[in-house]
């Protein structure tokens, strides 16, 4: 079996590592992996990016020159939008390689055209990181009954304040006729999963739920003592380690929900007992007058560090508003370290209630900061919960858990592709 994993990038982001541990997870277990991306980042031999010079500046201004075209559609939703609407000649690339099995994962940012997906003609598995593939332009967008992506994206339900050209439902409509033939879906989350059910663009494909893959040689318990010395962090203090404060950036990431939820914590506990880790951002300029100590880790680009910082921290907390399969949970998991975030989405899917780590209720910043407290100073068994939380990334994230699973949807889809 040859497979052609292909993605934007192969790091600098969650969609792009979930996609280069696929690629290196597939070559362990003696699969024929290539990787292609639009913007090659690293010196790997067996990762394809534009070569030459001028190949490399396209492939980093066409994201920018995509972007332009947001500008004609004014709407109340801030995430990320994507149109990919610049032709390339990956799709060419693609059919005149040697794969059997085409593995398409986070591909906006004009690195594949709409109509250039629907060009490949070898046998197509696609993994999901978001909700781009089934909605119009948007990434990220409401999943309730009355959501676009259910019903079609029609005049009548275009949200309300939304003005100018509706680029949302645009894209979608080029998805539907660029995209004949049916591709083999696989998401990470079940929650995913069945917002592609209930899509009116994919509903009747073949939709498979199969979880990120992680290297539990790396992502292990360790010592925290040795950790936390390695780190310079403190070894009397309780550490809750949570990803960048984007501010107003990114509204999914809950980062308002956090703010809360610490200030409610603050209001219960002593303030000296805590230091708050702040992964991928160094300290801002000015002060945020948050409730905590605060330790900034920068931005971290392996995983060998990224293990240290998790089995330093006493809790992980995932704020968000919606997530398909956080590798920050599952790798705090991986290394016995609790994890704490909003029972919505596919995070009940990283987090068993009061095993693992702790759900709180939707957006209760209250019952957020109890999450907490549990974690931090209940009387529970900590030493039964980290390896609960350990034996839940070794029964469901462990490569030789997961490529066996990937394996069997690239085989049927080959099938499929092939009947003769």
């Amino acid at each position: 079996m040859r497979v052609s994993i292909i993605s934007h990038r192969e790091t600098s982001g969650g969609a792009a590592r979930a996609a280069f541990r696929l690629h290196h997870s597939l070559l362990r277990f003696g699969v024929k992996s290539r990787m292609m991306v639009g913007s090659k980042r690293t010196d790997d031999w067996t990762v394809d990016g534009p070569s030459s010079l001028v190949g490399r500046a396209i492939g980093l201004m066409r994201p920018s020159i995509g972007e332009q075209f947001l500008r004609l559609q004014k709407t109340a939703n801030s995430n990320l939008h994507s149109t990919n609407i610049l032709p390339s000649r990956l799709s060419s690339t693609i059919n005149n390689g040697e794969a059997d099995v085409v593995n398409l994962h986070w591909v906006a940012g004009e690195t594949l055209s709409i109509a250039d997906i629907g060009r490949i003609t070898k046998p197509i598995v696609w993994t999901f990181h978001d909700m781009w593939p089934f909605c119009g332009a948007e990434h990220v967008t409401e999943f309730g009954s009355g959501a676009r992506w259910r019903d079609g994206y029609l005049s009548q339900n275009r949200p309300h304040g939304d003005s100018g050209l509706d680029l949302d439902k645009w894209t979608w409509k080029r998805k539907k006729n660029a995209w004949k033939k049916q591709m083999h879906i696989i998401c990470p989350s079940r929650w995913l999963a069945e917002c592609v059910r209930g899509s009116s663009l994919m509903g009747s494909w073949d939709v498979n739920v199969i979880p990120n893959p992680l290297d539990l040689e790396v992502f292990k318990p360790l010592d925290k003592g040795f950790c936390r010395n390695v780190l310079n962090l403190p070894l009397n203090k309780k550490i809750i380690l949570f990803g960048a404060i984007g501010g107003d950036k990114d509204h999914n990431k809950g980062y308002d929900l956090l703010i809360e939820a610490l200030h409610v914590l603050a209001g219960r506990s002593d303030q000296n007992d805590v230091l708050c880790c702040v992964l991928g951002q160094t300290q801002p300029r000015v002060s945020l007058g948050l409730p905590f100590d605060f330790q900034w880790m920068g931005r971290l680009h392996d995983d060998a560090t990224l293990s240290l910082i998790y089995n330093s921290a006493d809790v992980v907390l995932v704020p968000s508003r919606q997530e398909n399969l956080p590798q920050s949970g599952t790798e705090a998991q991986a290394c016995g370290c609790p994890v704490v975030a909003f029972d919505v989405t596919g995070l009940p899917d990283v987090v068993e209630h009061r095993r693992t780590g702790y759900l709180a209720k939707p957006y209760d910043t209250e019952d957020l900061a109890r999450g907490i407290e549990w974690v931090l100073y209940s009387t529970y068994s900590r030493k039964r919960v980290c390896v609960a939380a350990r034996n839940r990334a070794e029964k469901y994230w462990a490569i030789d858990r997961v490529v066996p699973q990937y394996l069997d949807v690239y085989k049927r889809a080959y099938r499929i592709g092939h009947p003769h």
